[in-house]
Order: structure tokens, then sequence, then C-alpha cells
């Protein structure tokens, strides 16, 4: 009994040690909800809503043309990624889509900066315009 009065706080130390330790998610984890989402927005039309919206938000940190060459992109820390590679396209809209809503690292949320979802699609549109 005497053992279990003892190994039980430890237990609990260190199950409380691990929750505040264990290391943050270091690359996006785009939930499938996201990847399988379909894209409700014709991305043919309202591109220069699009292009508004990003030259507002999101140029200063992933540059004009979408290189990760922002004014702002030499102070941040994580891979801003490139638009127009073949790599960063063959995302899913509903995975730019939640990247673009949810943010991860240096990235923020746009949720409460531009709580209408369209607003972000039309973004995910431009930001397919991008392409080389």
């Amino acid at each position: 009994m005497k053992t279990i009065k003892i190994l039980l706080p430890l237990a609990f130390l260190a199950l409380a040690f691990y929750a505040f330790t264990t290391p943050p998610q270091d690359e996006w984890v785009v939930p499938e909800k996201y990847v399988n989402m379909k894209n409700p927005t014709d991305p043919t039309a309202d591109l220069n809503i699009g292009k508004a919206l990003y030259s507002k938000h999101c140029q200063s940190c992933h540059g004009k043309e979408g290189y990760g060459d922002g004014k702002k992109a030499a102070g941040l820390k994580g891979d801003l990624g490139d638009f127009s590679s073949a790599e960063y396209q063959a995302q899913t809209d509903g995975e730019l889509f939640y990247k673009t809503s949810f943010g991860f690292g240096d990235m923020p949320e746009y949720t409460k900066k531009m709580p209408d979802d369209e607003d972000r699609w039309l973004i995910v549109n431009y930001m397919r315009t991008l392409k080389e």
C-alpha cells in the first residue's frame, strides 16, 4: 500500500510533465474533412476581389507573385511556400482553404480578420493563378 501511495503521485507527475512538454507539430496537418472539401465558388469569377484580398492580407509575407519573398518574409521562421510550384499547386482547394483559414506557426489564422468563408475561397482561387 505504501508503494502505491508513492507510485501514484509519481505517475501523475510524469503524465503532467509529458502533457506539457510534448513538442508542437512541425508540419501542417490538414484534417481529412478539409482535404476533400469542394470549393463552392466559381474559380473564374471574382478574381479581382481575390487578388485585392491577397494584396491586402497575404502579399506582405508571400510576395506579389507568391514566391515567399514578401517584405516581412525575412523575419519569419517557417517555409512560406512557393505558390507557383507544382508541389504547392498539387494541394486540394480544401487544403489551401484550411491553411488560409486556420494558419500554423508564423501563418496567422484568418477566420477573424476575414470571417466570410467566401473571401478566403476567393484568395484560394487567386493563388491558383500564380502557378508557373
